[in-house]
C-alpha cells in the first residue's frame, strides 16, 4: 500500500461560469457572506476570492463548528480577525449564531440607510452573496436564515448549480452561488484536505491515495484517535499491515479471509466524513 503521489485538481466548467456571473452581479451585492468550514479554515478559504469580490464588506462563516477542534480553529479565528475580518462561527445543527450573521449585515448597511432615511427615503434591504467552496455548507446555512429545515441539501459537492436570488426576509436578499474551486491547485496539501472533507467530487479521486493521507494526516495531528478507532499505535512507508490491521478490526475481509483494501479505503474515507475520528480541525497555522 504505498502511498500514490497522484495530484488532486478538479475545475469543471460550471465553476469558471459561476466566476463570470458572479463578477457581472457584484454590483448589485452589498456584502459578501464568504463560507468557509471550520474544519480545514485555511484549505476551504478560495485562494483568488479577493480578485473576484473586489473590496466589498464580507462576513467570513465558519461552517461546521460542532465538528471542529475548537482549540485549533479558535486560533484561526483570532487570525483572520487580526487581518480585520469579521468572522462567525456558526453551528448549523443548532443555528448557533446564525443570528448574528444578519445582525452584523444590518451593522454594515447601517449608514447607507441613515442617508437614505435623512433623504426621505425607506431604508432597503440588504443584498447578500454567498460564496465558498463545494460542500461547505452553504445551502443549509440558507435554509438556517430562511428558518427553513435542510430540504433538499445534499452532502456531495456541486449541489447548487446556477446562481439564484433567494429571499431570506423583509431585511436581507441573498444571491446563492454554486461552490467553487481554483483553476490550478498549487498546494496539494489543502487539496487533499479538501477531497478528505467532501469538497472535491469522489469519482476523480484515488481512493487509495486518498486514504493513505488521512490515515498520516490523522497520525500526524491526532494519533490516540487512530488507536481508539482502529488499534493503530504506529505508521511505517508500508501501510499493508495497517490495512490488514483495519480489515480484520472492520470484517472488510473477503470469503478466503483476505484483506479488501478496496474496501478498507473506502472505510477510512467513511470514517472521516461520518466524524467517527471526533472532532477535527486538518489544517494549521504555521
Amino acid at each position: 500500500m504505498n502511498e500514490n503521489k497522484t495530484n488532486i485538481n478538479w475545475y469543471p466548467g460550471h465553476m469558471a461560469k459561476t466566476k463570470r456571473e458572479i463578477s457581472e452581479k457584484l454590483n448589485l451585492v452589498d456584502i459578501v457572506y464568504e463560507v468557509i468550514d471550520a474544519r480545514m479554515p485555511i484549505s476551504s478559504k478560495i485562494v483568488d476570492i479577493d480578485d473576484l469580490i473586489k473590496n466589498k464588506p464580507r462576513i467570513l462563516i465558519m461552517t461546521k463548528y460542532d465538528l471542529c477542534d475548537k482549540m485549533v480553529t479558535d486560533k484561526f479565528i483570532e487570525f483572520y480577525k487580526d487581518k480585520g475580518y469579521i468572522v462567525i462561527p456558526v453551528d448549523l445543527m443548532s443555528g448557533l449564531n446564525v443570528k448574528k450573521i444578519l445582525d452584523e449585515s444590518k451593522v454594515v448597511l447601517q449608514e447607507e440607510n441613515e442617508k437614505r432615511i435623512a433623504k426621505g427615503l425607506k431604508p432597503r434591504s440588504i443584498r447578500a452573496l454567498i460564496i465558498g467552496v463545494p460542500n461547505a455548507g452553504k445551502s443549509t446555512l440558507i435554509n438556517r436564515l430562511v428558518g427553513k429545515k435542510s430540504a433538499g441539501v445534499g452532502n456531495k459537492p456541486g449541489f447548487t448549480k446556477s446562481l439564484s436570488w433567494i429571499r431570506i426576509n423583509k431585511d436581507i436578499e441573498l444571491l446563492d452561488t454554486p461552490g467553487i474551486l481554483w483553476p490550478k491547485m498549487e498546494n496539494q496539501e489543502n487539496a487533499h484536505i479538501l477531497a478528505s472533507l467532501s469538497s472535491i467530487k469522489e469519482e476523480i479521486l484515488d481512493t487509495g491515495a486518498l486514504a493513505v493521507f488521512i490515515l498520516k494526516k490523522l497520525y500526524e495531528l491526532y494519533p490516540e484517535r487512530l488507536k481508539e478507532r482502529y488499534g493503530i499505535e504506529e505508521l511505517d512507508d508500508d501501510f499493508i499491515e495497517v490495512y490488514d490491521m483495519i480489515a480484520t478490526r472492520r470484517g472488510a475481509l473477503t470469503r478466503g479471509g483476505v484483506a479488501d483494501y478496496e474496501r478498507v479505503s473506502d472505510i477510512i474515507i467513511r470514517d472521516l466524513k461520518n466524524g467517527y475520528f471526533g472532532e477535527i480541525t486538518l489544517d494549521r497555522l504555521k
